[in-house]
């Protein structure tokens, strides 16, 4: 499969909110295209191909507006107010020898070790900033978290990286801690927190209470 994903893209004579809007009413997804000191664009694409080629793991386009074709990357992503449907796009044109800046989603591989002695993974971090060739991007970067034992961390700089990708993102961002799952508490702590019981107050008792009130009347 070709990693380019091809598609035709139509300019937009008119901007803003409700053209926008209109536009994703007839199956269409508004987008720019940028860069490479040219004019900025304001295209739609069709809505359906273009999920069905990010759902595939595609990232640059041959797309084709009017006569001309250009290669462009898909830069950002910009869902609605629930983050399930597509609402804009940001295209930025790129050439296949350039290097490029791209956040890259991270998968987790294998089991850690501190797993095997009471403790839980913690995800802190779902991507990494790297820098490669247009044609290197890869669809994720596995991270194994294999020998991360109970109290470690695991930070971006010691994810082995594959050939010609380069880290942005700061060697010491935390991706992954191994902690205790929280201890169950004491018995003092259960008796602090339990609610206390309702006063019972027994027939002996009542009648002393209401021969004081009669008293006081």
């Amino acid at each position: 499969m070709s990693k380019n994903l091809s598609l035709e893209a139509e300019v937009r004579s008119r901007t803003g909110s409700k053209q926008a809007a209109a536009a994703r009413l007839r199956g269409r997804l508004p987008a720019v295209v940028y860069g490479h000191k040219k004019e900025t664009l304001a295209v739609s694409m069709d809505a359906h191909d273009f999920a069905e080629g990010l759902h595939h793991g595609h990232r640059l386009l041959d797309l084709k507006v009017g006569d001309k074709m250009e290669t462009v990357l898909i830069k950002d992503l910009q869902y609605d107010h629930l983050g399930r449907d597509l609402v804009h796009v940001d295209l930025q044109r790129v050439d296949v020898t350039e290097l490029v800046r791209v956040n890259v989603a991270i998968e987790l591989k294998g089991t850690a070790e501190g797993t095997h002695h009471g403790g839980i993974i913690e995800e802190h971090v779902d991507s990494l900033e790297i820098e490669c060739r247009v044609t290197d991007i890869p669809e994720s970067i596995s991270v194994s978290v294999k020998d991360v034992n109970v109290g470690d961390a695991l930070h971006a700089g010691q994810v082995e990286l594959p050939a010609g990708i380069k880290l942005v993102s700061s060697p010491e961002l935390v991706l992954v801690t191994c902690h205790l799952v929280a201890a169950a508490k004491t018995a003092e702590q259960a008796v602090e927190e339990a609610p206390t019981a309702p006063e019972v107050i027994g027939e002996a008792e009542r009648a002393a209470r209401a021969a004081q009130d009669a008293g006081q009347a």
